[in-house]
């Protein structure tokens, strides 16, 4: 749903990956050196500097090691957005599934990574809007 009192806002551009294996959702929790959201829980995320599906790759490689020919992508969907932080927030979502065993490493925009049942992640204290934008992934209702 789109807030209207959030036109006058600045707007940026965001892509938010999810990667799944056997069943499980990735989260990567948020470092301290960091801009925004510090100490929350996220997928895999970075401002849209290039057409949204290059960027969603671009930021799988930086941000968890993993090669293209590691993810293949599942889903896209629809750019969920959210008012936050002064913000109003266009997300891009993306499901990716991890077709490889290499393992993850992340960068230091990260201090740890879990791999979650998507049902768990309403116990985690996450970025806005991170459950609507996988639910939106997922075919389900949002938060």
């Amino acid at each position: 749903m789109k807030d209207t009192s959030a036109g006058n806002l600045p707007e940026k551009h965001v892509v938010s990956c999810f990667l799944e294996k056997g069943g499980l959702i990735l989260l990567l929790r948020r470092s301290n050196l960091v801009g925004t959201f510090r100490g929350m829980w996220a997928g895999v995320s970075g401002y849209v500097e290039s057409p949204p599906e290059e960027q969603a790759l671009t930021e799988i490689r930086e941000e968890t090691g993993l090669g293209i020919d590691s993810v293949h992508l599942a889903r896209k969907g629809d750019v969920v957005e959210i008012v936050s932080a002064g913000t109003r927030w266009c997300i891009h979502p993306f499901l990716f599934h991890v077709t490889s065993d290499a393992g993850i490493r992340t960068d230091w925009e990260h201090t740890e990574h879990r791999w979650i049942d998507p049902s768990e992640l309403g116990d985690y204290d996450t970025v806005p809007g991170l459950g609507s934008v996988l639910a939106s992934l997922l075919g389900q209702t949002g938060e």
